[in-house]
């Protein structure tokens, strides 16, 4: 039997996707307006850098307990 997380995380977790991939696509948009020429591949890496330090971040805070009681 699946927990109420796990139901909730179902409902979820294709937004949860799009907006993370929107937020990519939003800064990929930004590097390309402000970068002429700009090379989108190494745009995408620094990018996705950012993010990955960002959930490594969040990982940290919850393996701390700091969302215990969100």
């Amino acid at each position: 039997m699946a927990t109420p997380q796990e139901k909730e995380f179902a409902q979820l977790k294709n937004e949860i996707k799009a907006e993370v991939k929107a937020i990519f696509k939003t800064n990929m948009k930004i590097f390309d307006w402000d970068i002429p020429e700009n090379d989108d591949r190494a745009s995408a890496q620094l990018i996705l850098q950012a993010m990955q330090e960002a959930i490594d971040e969040i990982k940290a805070d919850v393996e701390a307990g700091r969302y215990d009681n969100y």
